[in-house]
This record gives structure tokens, sequence and C-alpha cells, in this order.
């Protein structure tokens, strides 16, 4: 019985004599933080979305303490969390445009051909393992499974008839839809660009024909027409610079293809 007690005490005594060698240790070595950087994770968004470019929100706070990042890079806060950071860092908030995601592609099941039938798992990466490209024909389509709405943290992804769709009010912009999309075809934009062109092949008119039955031609209707001189045609593809375009839609007349339309 002795034995037991003595084993006891003697274990209670190394552990409490332990544990002040760790508490020493963790106040000599401990590395001090800028308290700064506590009060700009308090205000941050807290999604560790990575949109603004850093591991997480606690790596974000501090970068911008240690002057390697500017106070306005949350995407998810926004302008009102870019003023807080500011604040908080004693220098004025920048003012930088809004902008979301976009998916620039109209190759829904009903109008883009199909490869073949796909059985495997439903998944964007695991259908790209058949081919590389995906089920369907046109190589510059979307796969339609959802890996991006899987990635999208805000709920502002959905996939409709086999291509995915950005709800432009719950976007934040991070782009984690991006990074998480095999094909990599989703591309960030303005929020306040009224017309887009839902296509991204570089294949010419006859080929995309064959693939898509709304695929962009390259028949620079839109690029003569356009009052604004907005649009350009580049490999056999459709580009609106926004800071020219007007929003008049005269393109969306006349293409022929009707690929070019409002944001939703």
């Amino acid at each position: 019985m002795m034995n037991i007690i003595y084993a006891v005490a003697v274990l209670g005594i190394m552990g409490a004599a332990w544990g002040a060698i760790l508490a020493f240790a963790a106040k000599v070595f401990a590395v001090e933080v800028d308290p700064r950087e506590e009060a700009i994770i308090g205000c941050l968004a807290g999604a560790n979305c990575g949109g603004c470019g850093y591991p997480g929100c606690s790596g974000y706070a501090a970068a911008v303490v240690a002057g390697e990042a500017p106070t306005d890079r949350c995407v998810a806060g926004g302008a009102e969390t870019a003023a807080k950071v500011a604040e908080i860092m004693g220098v004025s908030a920048g003012a930088g445009e809004k902008m979301i995601a976009f998916v620039p592609c109209s190759g829904s099941l009903d109008v883009a051909e199909l490869k073949f039938n796909y059985t495997g798992e439903k998944t964007c990466q695991a259908a790209m393992s058949y081919g590389g490209k995906g089920t369907k024909v046109c190589s510059f389509s979307c796969i339609g499974y959802g890996d991006c709405m899987k990635a999208c943290k805000f709920g502002a992804m959905k996939v409709e008839n086999g291509v995915a769709k950005v709800d432009r009010e719950k976007c934040v912009g991070c782009m984690a839809c991006a990074e998480a999309c095999p094909k990599d075809i989703i591309v960030k934009v303005p929020y306040a660009q009224n017309e887009l062109v839902a296509c991204r092949s570089n294949d010419k008119g006859p080929a995309v024909i064959k693939s898509c039955k709304v695929g962009c031609i390259g028949c620079m209707k839109c690029a003569k027409e356009c009052p604004a001189d907005a649009i350009t045609v580049t490999n056999f593809l459709a580009k609106i610079d926004p800071a020219k375009c007007v929003g008049c839609g005269h393109c969306e007349t006349v293409c022929p293809r009707h690929i070019i339309k409002p944001q939703d």
C-alpha cells in the first residue's frame, strides 16, 4: 500500500515540476504578438476563404501589420471591413471596385454535345480523368458537377442544367470556386459590368457549331457594331472591355448566337 502511495506522490511531484518548467519556458520563449493583429482579426469576416491571398484571416492580419499587405484585401468583409482595418493601422482606406466570379459558359445539357455518357464519380475532378477535358465535346466548357459549389463558403454557386452559375449578390469575389475548378474557367469580373460574353471557347466557328448550339463563333458582328468600340475578337472569342462598355445592350441584339448577356 505504501509503495502505491509513494508512486502516486512521486508522479505528482514530477508532474508539478514539469508543469512549472513548461510554464517558465512558455514565458521565456514566448513570441510577442502585435496587439493590432488581434484587433484586425476581430474585425475580419472570419471565413478563412483565402480570397486575400494569405493563409487565413490570421495570416492576412499578420501581413497587414508587417506592412506586406494593403488594408482592403478582405473580400468577404468588403469596404466596411477595409475601413476598420485601415483605422486600426492609422491609414486611409482605399475604395476598390467590387469584383465577383463569373462562369463564361452557356453549354447547358440541352445545347452542348456530349462525348459519352459519364457514369463515374460525380465530381469535376473525377470527370476530367476521362480524356482530360470532361464529358462535353467542347473542351472549354463547364463540366457541371459542382466542385466550385462545394468550395464556395458563401452559398454563391449553384449548378443549373450542367453549368455552374454565380449568385452575384452573394459572391464576395474570393475566387475559391476558381481554384476548385479543374478546367480553370471561372474568371473575376467587375460587379458593375453590364454585358458579359458567356463563352470561353477559342475554337473556330465551324468547330463551335458542331459542339455547342450557343457558343461564340467569332463572327465579329458585335465588335463591328459596338457604338463604344468596347468589343474585340481574339482567338475567335469576343471580349468586352468593361472600361469602355456603356451597357447599351446592342451587342446582345446583333449576336447571332445570343451568347452576350447581362449579369443575372
